[in-house]
């Protein structure tokens, strides 16, 4: 059995005729090749969990297969705003793959920080495809506690 090549690309093949494309992406889409991702419009976002850990604001976004040269995180006023572009490796033979469901292509996440945050010591660290930012909270609005006493 010869499987057809699939390439996800990052924009809309027939823009004539999209209901004919859909069709088609439904028809080899079909059980056993069929596919968990949910396709919208193609467009690549890297998925973000933002946590609060040790009094700290932490943004986790996974990227992987892109270094670090690629990632762009720059603060303008209270955004803070994630740019990149993870590359398509045009060495490898594209009429091997028989599937290809890796999104390529450039992305742009941007998060509005709140005013309780210490924006000049803002730190970021690529690893294992995951990009963390930690965020600290000014001292004055941590949490503290307040010890009871009994009388």
């Amino acid at each position: 059995m010869r499987l057809i090549p699939y390439i996800r690309r990052t924009e809309t093949p027939s823009r004539i005729w999209p209901e004919t494309t859909s069709l088609f992406d439904e028809f080899f889409n079909d059980f056993p090749f069929s596919s968990s991702v949910t396709r919208s419009g193609d467009r690549w976002l890297p998925a973000v969990d933002i946590l609060e850990k040790d009094g700290n604001l932490v943004l986790r976004a996974e990227v992987p297969g892109m270094n670090e040269k690629d990632i762009d995180l720059k603060l303008e006023g209270d955004v803070l705003t994630l740019k990149g572009e993870k590359k398509l490796d045009l060495e490898e033979d594209r009429n091997r793959y028989h599937r290809m469901e890796s999104f390529y292509g450039s992305f742009t996440r941007s998060f509005t920080l709140p005013d309780s945050v210490d924006r000049d010591h803002i730190n970021a660290e690529y690893k294992n495809g995951i990009l963390t930012v930690t965020i600290p909270q000014k001292p004055e609005v941590r949490p503290r506690e307040i010890p009871v006493s009994a009388k």
